[in-house]
């Protein structure tokens, strides 16, 4: 007898998408999510409220949330801001990287060394008339803030076409993991005394995971002794739907487009930006404890006021910043997936990608196996392994390469004139070669 159950423990974005993946698919899920039950009004107080994080999703992220029927909400909703540019740039340097509109404008200058950026189109990447010859920008991905992907997805989670395939158990929390064996898979037992039984458990419980920790599955950290400042701005510049990030001594600065939601903000359209400022973690001690117009100010001058002088902050918050691997993605019928099995420095916006790169892959080799075994083996050693084997490697490669990044533009070693030499025809031999850059542009699209 066929055994497809699938139990997820953790009902956030990479969690949740899973269980609609599947459902989608016909195979039971259950989704148990151990934050509180919020109803429709919970849900509409958190949407009036600008936040300052946000999610830069890839185009293959997009995909899978338009499969599932989450993408089409987030669409409608208008509170998400795509970009078809991206700018790189690193202070007292020269070379420029631009992403999008087939890196026409990509070129080397030793203008980021002084702050002066010419003209504000050159300077904001204006791509109002698209690429030459073409009346719409190539879309790169989309910036959307984790509450209105969220709400996206608790709204789907409970549609008809999914609903007889998937449970979710919201406001529990796993308190044990039993394996029953190979043949019949785990038994998890919630506070409120409540067991469940499923043929393959899915940890995609955070950072901090229960799953992985009762697994006895090892972690691998690397701390970066560094903490990143998130908060809203609003701009005196538009962003022109391009997404900055400049590489300085101190640490990545990245202003990330926000989709306006009020009728004052579409009267003057991107103007909002997300900011995630990362510092050496005394210096952001030191600067959180100022009031918000200083902070601003601050962040302006270390922007070297790329998009001006900022009118307004908000939401102002930190965390420090940690990378992180599990050894083993699987054990048997257990997976780990999202931050669960790994978390990367945010310097190029691709955790949450990352995990949702696992979700398809994961979702992909279910099915494939399942329907080989002729509808007998579900989340079976052999197909683990083989998800193992796809996305752990690949995961591991992206960390270290941010980490390198990290490295190679902050902190003291970064300022030796050495390293600033290196970077400097790095990035300008770079910036010359067309295919190159499309080829950061795709895998920066996980396409």
């Amino acid at each position: 007898m066929k055994n497809d159950h699938t139990l997820i423990i953790g009902g956030g974005i990479v969690g949740a998408s899973l269980a609609l993946k599947l459902a989608q698919a016909k195979r039971p899920v259950t989704l148990v999510d151990a934050r509180p039950k919020r109803d429709d009004a919970h849900w509409q107080d958190k949407l009036s409220q600008r936040d300052a994080r946000v999610y830069a999703l890839s185009l293959a992220s997009i995909g899978l949330l338009t499969d599932i029927g989450v993408w089409q909400k987030i669409a409608i909703s208008e509170r998400k801001a795509d970009y078809s540019q991206m700018q790189v740039w690193q202070l007292n340097g020269i070379g420029e990287l631009k992403f999008g509109d087939d890196c026409a404008d990509n070129k080397s200058t030793d203008n980021k060394s002084t702050g002066n950026k010419g003209t504000d189109n050159n300077a904001t990447g204006n791509n109002e008339k698209g690429n030459e010859g073409s009346d719409t920008p190539k879309l790169l991905g989309s910036m959307v803030e984790p509450t209105v992907i969220e709400y996206a997805l608790w709204q789907r989670l409970f549609e008809d076409d999914v609903s007889d395939y998937l449970t979710v158990i919201a406001g529990h929390k796993v308190m044990q993991m039993d394996w029953l064996g190979s043949e019949q898979g785990y038994r998890i037992t919630l506070d409120n005394e409540t067991a469940i039984e499923a043929n393959l458990l899915v940890g995609s419980d955070g950072r901090g995971s229960f799953v992985r920790r009762q697994a006895g599955i090892e972690l691998d950290t690397l701390d970066y002794k560094q903490t990143a400042i998130c908060c809203a701005i609003q701009t005196a510049k538009p962003h022109q739907a391009t997404a900055r990030q400049a590489m300085l001594p101190t640490g990545t600065l990245a202003l990330l487009p926000l989709a306006d939601i009020t009728d004052e903000d579409k009267v003057n359209p991107q103007h909002w930006q997300s900011v995630v400022w990362t510092l050496p973690r005394n210096q952001a001690l030191e600067l959180e404890i100022q009031e918000p117009r200083i902070i601003a100010d601050k962040l302006a001058a270390a922007s070297t006021y790329e998009l001006g002088a900022i009118n307004q902050i908000e939401s102002i918050a930190s965390f420090p910043l940690m990378a992180q691997q599990a050894r083993n993605y699987v054990a048997d019928n257990l997976v780990l997936i999202g931050d669960a099995a790994h978390g990367v420095h945010p310097l190029a916006g691709q955790g949450l990608n990352l995990g949702m790169l696992d979700v398809q892959a994961l979702s992909d080799q279910l099915e494939r196996d399942f329907a080989r075994s002729g509808g007998k083996l579900w989340g079976a050693n052999q197909t683990l392994r083989t998800y193992e084997r796809m996305r752990r490697p690949h995961n591991s490669l992206m960390m270290h390469s941010f980490s390198a990044l990290n490295w190679l533009f902050a902190g003291e070693f970064a300022q030796l004139r050495p390293i600033q030499q290196l970077r400097n025809e790095g990035m300008s031999r770079v910036s010359k070669i067309k295919p190159l850059m499309r080829l950061f542009a795709k895998q920066a699209s996980g396409v």
